[in-house]
């Protein structure tokens, strides 16, 4: 699961000065409408009818901007704090502590990829829709508790379980199904409500630097639950944890959504969702327009990158637990240390993401993108030479390999703005087709999330790891150094090479936030 991103798409077109209407991005990969800044001042002058007041609409925005950005901040670190718990620890709880069968686990993951398939493909069609009913206030609260409620269901067993109980099979399904689709539910509302109350540049700027600080405080949960639970060692605290960031998060959103609800207003009949050409645009067939798209070189591209940067994430968020345990002997690496590594896999990336703007206003994204690729190849390289018997240079390459794939994933929708602008300016459309390319992109690249723990797992278990003895116990690490290492280091390449020919932005064209 990804760590989820949905912020950082606004700044960067803001920065682009395109106001065309643009695509946000959510954590899950699935595309959210945004409403054009010209939309969103129309929609800030139909709340000054609304209310009577003789209040511009720039100077409304000026006297809510601390409280629209606490709100929109708020939702932010309800949604980080679930999603970083759920990726990092249901792996391990329903492969170690549940016993799932193999098959249960592989049908699981299936679903979740035809689920996601299923929900990129409704997903785009209620985007090309008037229909944004599920988008009011009420509807938003109600996401957000069962979004909550979602999140608690991996983490209590529906029965004291035997070993490959085929209703771990089903709960594991229904978790990761349920998760999945709230989230997207509350992502969306929020995303909406972002564009149509901050129709002004230097809002969304301020908006944008206060999330990315919600986000780094979302993160500690990793951290804070590792440090109380052992690293779910004991269970009964792990599971208290998991319902108090569950609360946490629920009044966090209810939080937001309350200060939110100032903003909510009744669109007017002349002004939809879609503009009229975007409307034709959602009329045309599909087909026709992945058959213009998918044929530009850049976009299989980075489809191919953004495909192994979606699997090496999986790759160490689902995992990383499993191969410091089995690599890392706990005399070499106590409890509580482990518990700050598995923190700063998750905060260190907001870090540098909120302290590496100079690098970005004086390189730009591209060089920053190809030198975090190169950063992993030889981290892997000096690695795998090194060897596993190494465990403090063990746990500080595990740790730097999630940071930088972390980081150089939270830069990736600046290129999906610039492929968007250079199909607008080659094929002269009267509106770009950013939903169009935001849904190909979920479409080939989510079906990594579920991909990589089927493969890995499948490899770990030719080595042992279900049936684990004395004898095949150096064999499993083994297998696991290799993973580690030999992953890694065969991916950066692969992106390194992908990158190298991306050729829409060589330029320092990315000044200020991300």
């Amino acid at each position: 699961m990804s760590e989820p991103l949905a912020s950082q798409e606004h700044g960067r077109e803001l920065l682009k000065g395109n106001h065309q209407p643009h695509l946000i991005l959510g954590v899950w990969g699935w595309p959210v409408k945004a409403a054009s800044p010209e939309k969103s001042y129309h929609s800030f002058k139909s709340i000054e009818f609304l209310k009577g007041t003789k209040i511009s609409a720039w100077k409304m925005t000026l006297l809510n901007i601390k409280s629209e950005a606490w709100a929109y901040s708020l939702i932010t670190l309800g949604t980080e704090m679930l999603s970083s718990f759920f990726s990092f620890y249901y792996m391990k709880l329903f492969l170690e502590v549940y016993k799932i069968s193999e098959l249960a686990f592989y049908q699981s993951q299936v679903i979740l990829m035809i689920w996601n398939i299923l929900t990129d493909l409704s997903g785009y069609f209620h985007m090309s829709s008037q229909n944004d009913c599920c988008l009011s206030y009420r509807c938003s609260l109600l996401g957000a508790l069962l979004h909550a409620v979602a999140f608690l269901l991996p983490w209590f067993p529906w029965k004291h379980y035997r070993e490959s109980d085929w209703l771990t099979g089903l709960q594991l399904v229904v978790s990761l199904c349920a998760f999945d689709s709230t989230h997207t539910w509350v992502q969306q509302a929020q995303c909406r409500l972002f564009a149509e109350t901050s129709p002004r540049h230097e809002s969304r700027l301020q908006l944008t630097r206060i999330n990315q600080v919600a986000s780094l405080v979302g993160s500690t949960s990793i951290l804070f639950c590792g440090l109380i639970s052992h690293n779910m060692e004991i269970l009964p605290n792990f599971q208290a944890i998991a319902v108090l960031i569950a609360f946490l998060a629920l009044i966090s959103f209810y939080s937001g959504m309350f200060h939110m609800r100032r903003f909510e207003f009744q669109r007017i009949p002349e002004e939809n969702f879609l503009s009229e050409s975007e409307q034709e645009l959602a009329g045309t067939s599909v087909i026709l327009l992945m058959r213009q798209i998918l044929p530009q070189r850049n976009l299989y591209l980075f489809l191919i990158m953004n495909f192994f940067q979606v699997f090496h994430l999986t790759f160490f968020s689902n995992f990383m637990m499993i191969f410091v345990d089995n690599l890392i002997p706990n005399k070499a690496l106590s409890s509580s240390v482990r518990s700050i590594m598995y923190g700063a896999g998750f905060i260190c990336p907001q870090c540098l993401v909120l302290l590496g703007q100079s690098w970005l206003k004086t390189y730009g994204y591209y060089k920053v993108i190809l030198l975090s690729f190169c950063l992993e190849g030889a981290a892997a390289l000096v690695m795998l030479l090194l060897g596993q018997e190494h465990y403090f240079c063990l746990a500080v390459y595990l740790t730097v390999i999630m940071v930088i794939v972390h980081t150089s994933f939270c830069l990736f929708n600046l290129p999906v703005a610039d492929m968007v602008d250079a199909d607008l300016l080659k094929c002269k459309r009267q509106s770009s087709l950013s939903l169009m390319v935001s849904v190909i992109n979920a479409l080939f690249t989510r079906s990594a999330q579920s991909l990589a723990p089927i493969l890995i797992l499948s490899k770990l278990s030719q080595h042992g790891y279900r049936e684990l003895t004395s004898r095949t116990l150096l064999d499993l690490q083994d297998s696991m150094f290799g993973l580690v290492c030999v992953i890694s280091l065969g991916i950066a390449t692969v992106q390194i090479l992908t990158w190298s020919s991306f050729s829409i932005s060589k330029r320092r064209d990315c000044p200020g936030m991300v």
